[in-house]
């Protein structure tokens, strides 16, 4: 792609990629993004969670190699950690990249091991948002999973998104559950073992619990606290963890 077909800045450019693509499938619209508007510029962000082999599996079909980034928050299920490991070997993921907090920020703003349950936020900034920030340093669009039907705060999600100095990619964000659960059977993914038990959104252990009948499908994270992002879907444009 020539300097006058690349996009010059996220918030320039997202109104015109989502009248061109927003409304594209989600494996056209990858293709596009993977292949045509950020070749070698591009990463996934993965939790590797109840939902990601589908994103993944999309991806993978496009270029195995493309950089996938998994946010090691030193928190996570044993049986995450696990399911990273059998769908990147079931995949064929070829760069799966394990980014997280250093040891000097963690001695330094949780020596114990304990804010996640007094300061979530504070938490997740510097185990989730801030490692996130190094990462993309390298790049200029990231793909996301999100899709609309997971909680009224994405409602309104779309399929681009400016985000600081990068375009954010929602290719899946129309999809139903019923959409998402077809299109596992129709390729035989993997599930991630903790569905089965009631986990519909899979976080860090600490701040994760089953869902109940009626609740939305991300009622289980942070229960008790008011919250219901991670952070790293609000803004990345300013440094996180104090």
């Amino acid at each position: 792609m020539s300097d006058a077909d690349r996009p010059p800045s996220a918030a320039a450019n997202v109104a015109e990629l989502q009248r061109r693509l927003g409304y594209a499938p989600p494996g056209r619209l990858l293709w596009a993004a993977i292949r045509e508007l950020f070749p070698a510029r591009i990463a996934v962000v993965s939790s590797f969670g109840a939902e990601s082999a589908v994103l993944l599996h999309l991806v993978t079909a496009i270029d195995p190699a493309t950089p996938v980034l998994f946010i090691d928050t030193g928190r996570h299920f044993i049986e995450t950690l696990r399911y990273r490991d059998r769908l990147k070997a079931h995949l064929g993921l070829r760069d799966v990249r394990s980014v997280g907090p250093t040891a000097e920020e963690i001695a330094r703003l949780d020596p114990d091991g304990s804010r996640a349950t007094w300061d979530p936020e504070g938490c997740c900034a510097f185990r989730k948002t801030a490692p996130l920030q190094r990462a993309l340093g390298g790049f200029d669009a990231w793909v996301s999973g999100r899709k609309r039907f997971q909680a009224a705060t994405r409602l309104d999600l779309p399929a681009f998104e400016a985000d600081g100095a990068h375009v954010k990619i929602n290719p899946l964000a129309s999809w139903s559950a019923s959409d998402l659960a077809a299109y596992a059977v129709r390729h035989g993914l993997p599930p991630h073992p903790l569905v089965a038990q009631g986990f519909a959104s899979i976080g860090c252990a600490s701040c994760t619990s089953a869902v109940r009948p009626g609740e939305e499908q991300r009622a289980g994270r942070w229960r008790g606290f008011d919250k219901t992002e991670c952070g790293i879907h609000l803004s990345l444009q300013h440094p996180a963890g104090k």
